[in-house]
């Protein structure tokens, strides 16, 4: 069995990439974020400095897209919120287990993010704009849910992966 686990471990650096590639999108959106939030505050108080209309609505689009993505990215870690206080006093299998069950149910969700944040942000989303920017479709302030989701999915899938594969090979002790 161990064999098939050698195999699909080679799938490996393209999680590792993904990770990467939405780590450096949230960093990228943060310093926009600060970059315009800046700014914005600046033209308050410095006359020459230009407070634009449409600076609230683009923070608040691109924490949109940070705090969805940066929770598909605590799936890959395994830093998302869970209950593990029970953790010690059960059987290492029924952990396990109940780790697998938790997967599947955020795979779930996340299934459930794709289809339905997709229909909205092709469906009321597409249909408006934002306020101060009449040129701008609201799709781009639906998108981060289905775009999230399908971050979830890819890392969920390696978990549940690797929790599979936690049944079957043994860990190795690191020295």
């Amino acid at each position: 069995m161990p064999e098939i686990f050698k195999t699909i471990d080679k799938i490996k650096p393209a999680y590792d990439y993904t990770y990467k590639v939405v780590l450096t999108v949230c960093k990228l959106l943060l310093i926009v974020d600060i970059l315009i939030t800046t700014m914005a505050v600046a033209g308050r108080y410095v006359a020459f400095i230009p407070d634009p209309a449409w600076s609230e609505e683009v923070v608040l689009t691109c924490m949109s897209y940070m705090a969805v993505l940066a929770a598909a990215l605590a799936i890959r870690k395994g830093t998302h919120i869970r209950m593990t206080a029970l953790d010690p006093f059960l059987p290492k299998g029924l952990v396990k287990f109940l780790d697998i069950l938790a997967d599947l149910a955020v795979l779930a969700l996340a299934l459930i993010m794709i289809v339905v944040g997709w229909r909205y942000a092709v469906g009321l989303g597409a249909k408006g704009t934002y306020v101060s920017m009449p040129k701008v479709s609201r799709f781009w302030m639906y998108f981060p849910v289905p775009l999230a989701g399908v971050a979830m999915l890819i890392f969920e899938l390696e978990a549940v992966y690797n929790h599979i594969k936690g049944f079957f090979v043994k860990e190795e002790v690191q020295v």
